[in-house]
């Protein structure tokens, strides 16, 4: 349950509009994050997604700028037509998603089977879950992608790509589900996320009147093919297309149809009245055998395979497994054609033997074909021929690239009739939401986004040139799918959405209408103002390209001074700052917010930054709502407040890496914040008076050297902090904040044994930095501890941002305050080695000639030994030269080592800690600043910052 101070400040801020954003004369920082697809409830993985830029959004504002932080629901597609579908026919394992993981009630569940109630119910889920976690969302850029405003949005969009012959109509493989008869993206499945639909070859091998037709990724190595292969225990069928018979798996029909729409079944064929016999290789009339084997899938391609065994380790292995299968050679009498194999050689392979595909299976260590690494030594022989493969002397290409000669062999064996082309998915099964097993058709009348056309895809680099991509390492995966993105198919035929303009049977298909949604919510409060019918493409000119009328003809319907209050909107807001998506997203929605950005807009208003997104884990399994195996957001807030789940979702793993919600630290990050929440009213037990914060967070004068050490330390923590989420590292960020500063301030406390008014001012400053910086994490309880503590009339949320001060970093009062803190653990060590019960510690300074060799090592920079002894002798720094050449030589070597900031008055630091370490230690402790009294003669034994030590 929400607690009473989490509606507080929800109510406070709302009252107060706090993040309602405005154009004003600041600078402006505009984010947003991928709208979510509200088809079921929101769960900590989502929390992460959305807290990220809520973090930095918050950051941002304490830092003074005008910072816009919008949200919207992307509603659109065929995912929620599917769940009604399903809902409606009482399928088991939806209702129990939608009752026992989603927590939908009864009452509302008989709703759902209108696919609009769906979204409109979890899209007011998501909205007050956000409310709860403290987001600071300017709610009145709220839309769904269904609302009239924005369809009229999407329209002028989709007519801006065709005005610039940036859509076309043709032909292309698409995802499909048969059931819904529609086109289908990744958002429409429950399986097959981010699946490539990958262009096979299909090669006819003449067998009596019929052609045994198989699928190859690799038509070039048809010269080295040694035989065929058929998984004889499946059903195979004869089909007629084109006037000529095939013969393909039973299973691979169902696929097949859906691209080759004139085929149908002759008659079933049992698949052990081929083995045995012959076919001709149709590139050079060779008889090849045909063999049985299990790993041939027959749901894949066409369940029939011609074998390469010199580069296929799948057909190495089956070979190597039919030599040794006396019953099946018994059975289908395949002895002599066993004997009379010859493998091949096509491809040389540098690092490798005359056949690669037996290295491969070696290194993988593959030793029948039911193997679980078949499929990865597989993927990794053929990756690395295609990239370093030289095709030789067996084939009419030799001395060729295998990359460059692919295309030359289909086109070559496509005009001689021998081969066609067949789409099919790198991965199955690939499951649609409505519960069907999906295939790869090829639309014929389809409309396509033409991200293939090499000028547009030229722009679209330019776009990714001048933008900021983090983390860095994603800009390759974004060069690599700008290039490799082909034409999209945009339009669909069922689900939710806006219809084509120019053509009404069409729907635009979900991920084309969000591809520039940042730019409408810049303009999206206005709406509510306007009728929808009179947003047109002269309106969405003026206010997003300052273009006056249309190529359509249409006028500008809207009164011109609000046409003009809604450019100058726009005109403030963009460009976009920052993009923030999850990584899957990086192939397609973010790639598609480049390309359109550049083909509609200037470049003056084209996104600045991307940042990607991790994966969530749940106990170390990933997160999935379907497999139940999700902790929705509502109740990890119920059960734990906002805050904790803000903290542990922060600093459990930077936002570009996979995180894991583990309970067990969750309950850690908890009790953490529960200290946080009691610190004020320890600093005011301490300060023995209440605790006032100003709103002028003012560095104290001080002048003990404790208390400058803390302001020091705290310094340097607000620089951490601020340069970690300038570039969203939020959990190198909370290391400074929260458990660096803990560890320095329990240190602090523990340390000072007298409290003055010069304590009072440091405690002060420590609690009023400390909420600032933890403020966009935990906004609940710091906006409370600086109510409580504060007169001012400003919110938490508002205050200044903390500035590092340079001038207070101080590295010879860090270095003094270590050499306390290490002598304080060196002694307590050492008693505890002995087990000794000194009455007086003595400790023996440092000489100053050990300073001056410290002094010449850094003067000499790089580690050289010899130069440092050279020097230190010439310098006669010490009178037994002995001594000197002895200590510039271990300066030589642990200098680099040790931080060396200059000369410390250890005598003045130790005896200004006397109190603190007699404490500590349990003994009293004297400080010596030469040899007088030395019983044991340690004293030489002392190195600057590492006084030496006697117990007596």
């Amino acid at each position: 349950m929400v607690t009473e101070i989490e509606k507080k400040w929800q109510k406070k801020w709302q009252d107060a509009k706090l993040f309602e954003s405005n154009p004003d004369d600041r600078e402006k920082m505009y984010l947003t994050v991928a709208f979510p697809y509200p088809s079921g409830a929101m769960h900590v993985g989502h929390g992460r997604t959305y807290t990220v830029p809520d973090v930095y959004a918050r950051f941002k504002r304490m830092q003074g700028y005008n910072v816009l932080f919008p949200m919207a629901w992307h509603v659109t597609g065929a995912p929620v037509v599917g769940i009604a579908k399903r809902i409606e026919r009482q399928d088991p394992w939806t209702l129990d998603i939608y009752k026992n993981v989603h927590k939908v009630p009864e009452d509302e569940l008989k709703e759902f089977t209108d696919p609009e109630y769906i979204v409109k119910y979890f899209s007011n889920e998501y909205h007050n879950d956000m409310v709860n976690m403290g987001y600071t969302i300017d709610w009145r850029r709220e839309f769904r992608t269904i609302d009239p405003h924005y369809q009229q949005f999407v329209r002028w969009q989709i007519r801006q790509l065709k005005d610039k012959d940036l859509i076309h109509k043709g032909s292309h493989p698409v995802k499909y589900c048969p059931d819904d008869d529609n086109p289908v993206g990744d958002h429409d499945l429950l399986e097959g996320e981010g699946v490539a639909i990958n262009e096979l070859t299909l090669i006819k091998f003449p067998y009596e009147d019929s052609y045994l037709v198989a699928a190859t990724f690799r038509p070039e190595t048809l010269y080295g093919a040694t035989n065929i292969w058929l998984n004889d225990n499946e059903e195979y069928v004869q089909v007629k297309y084109n006037d000529e018979k095939w013969i393909i798996s039973k299973a691979s029909y169902d696929n097949i149809i859906y691209q080759k729409e004139d085929m149908e079944i002759i008659a079933d064929v049992d698949p052990k009245d081929f083995i045995g016999k012959v076919v001709k290789n149709p590139i050079n009339d060779v008889e090849l055998p045909i063999f049985p084997a299990s790993f041939v899938d027959p749901d894949y391609a066409t369940g029939v395979v011609f074998s390469v065994p010199a580069h296929a380790p799948a057909d190495y292995i089956a070979l190597e497994d039919i030599k040794k299968n006396t019953e099946a050679i018994e059975k289908y009498d395949l002895q002599q054609h066993i004997d009379n194999i010859q493998i091949i050689s096509l491809v040389d392979l540098k690092g490798y033997s005359e056949f690669p595909a037996k290295d491969f299976l070696d290194e993988f260590n593959v030793t029948s074909q039911d193997d679980e690494n078949l499929k990865e030594a597989t993927n990794e022989s053929y990756k690395k021929e295609h990239a370093k493969g030289i095709m030789n002397a067996n084939t009419d290409f030799e001395g060729v690239r295998v990359a460059d000669v692919r295309d030359d062999v289909v086109e070559l064996l496509i005009n001689e009739g021998i081969a066609d082309k067949l789409y099919e998915f790198a991965e199955k099964p690939i499951i649609c939401r409505c519960g069907a097993k999906c295939v790869v058709k090829e639309l014929h009348d389809q409309w396509f986004v033409k991200y293939s056309d090499e000028a547009w895809t030229k722009k679209a680099y330019e776009c990714l040139d001048q933008l900021e991509v983090v983390p860095k390492e994603v800009r390759s995966n974004f060069e690599y799918y700008l290039d490799w993105l082909e034409d999209w198919a945009c339009s669909r035929r069922l689900g939710l959405g806006t219809h084509m303009p120019w053509d009404k049977k069409w729907l635009i298909e979900p991920l084309t209408d969000s591809t520039i949604y940042m730019s409408y919510y810049t303009i999206a409060k206005f709406m509510e103002q306007i009728n929808p019918d009179d947003l047109n493409d002269a309106f969405f000119n003026k206010v997003f390209l300052n273009q006056e009328g249309a190529n359509d003809g249409s006028v500008n319907q809207i009164p011109e001074e609000l046409t003009n209050e809604i450019q100058k909107e726009f005109n403030y807001w963009y460009p976009l700052n920052w993009r923030l998506s999850a990584k899957d997203l990086v192939g397609n929605h973010l790639s598609f917010c480049m390309f359109h950005h550049s083909a509609i807009f200037p470049d003056t208003k084209w996104p600045q930054g991307i940042t990607v997104f991790g994966m969530g884990l749940l106990e170390g399994q990933k997160m999935s709502s379907s497999k139940g195996n999700v902790i929705l957001l509502s109740e990890a807030i119920d059960t734990y407040g906002a805050d904790t789940v803000r903290l542990f979702l922060m600093s459990s793993a930077e936002p570009w890496q996979d995180f894991d919600w583990r309970e067990k630290e969750v309950n850690g990050i908890q009790r953490r914040l529960e200290a946080i929440g009691q610190f004020p009213q320890k600093v005011e037990k301490i300060m023995g008076e209440d605790l006032k914060l100003p709103l002028e967070n003012t560095i104290p004068k001080v002048e003990k050297p404790i208390n400058k050490w803390i302001i020091s330390q705290i310094n340097r923590k607000i620089a951490e902090a601020t340069e970690a989420l300038e570039g969203f590292q939020t959990r190198k960020a909370l290391q400074a904040s929260l458990f660096l500063f803990r560890k320095d301030i329990d240190y602090y406390l523990n340390r000072i044994t007298t409290v003055t008014q010069e304590e009072k001012d440091t405690l002060t400053y420590i609690v009023n930095t400390w909420i600032r910086l933890l403020s966009p994490f935990i906004p609940y309880m710091t906006e409370e501890i600086w109510d409580q503590y504060n007169d001012d009339d400003i919110f938490m949320a508002s205050v200044a941002w903390p500035v590092a001060d340079e001038s207070v970093i101080d590295e010879k009062i860090e270095k003094s305050e270590e050499i306390i803190q290490d002598l304080a653990k060196d002694v307590k060590e050492i008693i505890k080695i002995t087990k000794s019960e000194p009455e007086t510690i003595h400790l023996y300074t440092s000489e100053d000639w050990k300073y001056e060799v410290y002094e010449i090592a850094q003067e000499v920079g790089k580690p050289n030994v010899g130069e440092i002894i050279q020097r230190s002798m010439k310098a006669n720094l010490h009178d037994n030269k002995k001594e000197l050449s002895k200590f510039a030589t271990k300066a030589g070597k642990s200098f680099n080592k040790i931080n060396y900031v200059g000369k410390v008055d250890e005598y003045a630091v130790i005896n200004d800690a006397i109190d603190y370490l007699e404490d500590e230690i349990g003994a009293k402790v004297v400080v010596h600043n030469d040899n007088s009294y030395d019983p044991q003669n340690k004293a030489p034994n002392a190195t600057p910052y590492k006084p030496a030590i006697y117990l007596e």
